[in-house]
């Protein structure tokens, strides 16, 4: 996949790209004459993260801390 860093183009044109509307088209031509067509992409829905209320945050941590000491451990 082909990439564009938006900080390498002219800013009139990196805010073209941004503000492009979901669902809308935007035509590239040169000399006159379409050479491409991008559409901006719908906006993704925000994933709603599940509900670990049973697990305190200190036992998270603690999980977390045990399996980053086993793995060190294991490679040592």
């Amino acid at each position: 996949m082909a990439r564009l860093d938006l900080d390498d183009l002219p800013p009139r044109v990196a805010a073209l790209l941004t503000d492009l509307p979901a669902g809308e088209e935007l035509l590239l031509v040169q000399h006159g004459a379409v050479v491409g067509r991008l559409i901006a992409p719908d906006a993704p829905e925000p994933e709603e993260a599940p509900e670990d209320d049973a697990v305190e945050p200190d036992q998270k941590l603690r999980e977390v801390f045990e399996t980053f000491r086993s793995s060190i451990e294991d490679e040592f």
